[in-house]
């Protein structure tokens, strides 16, 4: 083997040492997310069907509001008075024309516990899981109520504080 022939073996060795010897680094990378406090609610309505005010007995009916919050936020649900006119929390009215048809909306299935929009006295107060809240809203039109005939409507707006 020759002096030159010797001198590129060494080389080409050497080089592949080199190669087989890549080197590299590293480092971190933070990954992050902000999650949010949010709700969102949904209500069905509540429906009396029809109303007969010649009969001695209540008419009663229910709707749900659904609440779905980002987990573990705790928040109120209430209810304000309606649209027509002389109703309040307690005494809300559907109106056909000038006629008003009183009823009342509960939180509880024998009409016992008011449902309003004062947080902390009449609302339902609640903290999300993560599942969705499906709520019962309890309705009772009173009986005998001296009305005349047609159809009686209100909007209630539903507020979700959190």
């Amino acid at each position: 083997m020759t002096k030159v022939q010797t001198a590129l073996m060494g080389a080409g060795i050497l080089l592949l040492s080199q190669a087989s010897q890549a080197a590299s680094t590293s480092t971190t990378m933070a990954v992050t997310a902000a999650v949010t406090t949010s709700c969102i609610v949904v209500a069905t309505p509540v429906v009396f069907g029809n109303y007969d005010p010649t009969l001695a007995t209540d008419t009663a009916a229910s709707g749900a509001i659904t609440v779905t919050c980002t987990t573990g936020t705790a928040y109120k649900v209430g209810l304000d008075a309606g649209v027509a006119s002389g109703a309040t929390v307690t005494t809300r009215k559907m109106a056909n024309g000038a006629s008003l048809l009183s009823y009342g909306l509960y939180q509880d299935a024998g009409h016992s516990n008011n449902w309003g929009n004062t947080p902390g006295t009449d609302t339902v107060n609640k903290t999300a899981t993560v599942t969705p809240d499906v709520i019962s809203v309890y309705g009772l039109l009173p009986k005998q109520q001296n009305v005349s005939a047609g159809a009686y409507t209100d909007t209630v707006n539903v507020t979700v504080n959190y």
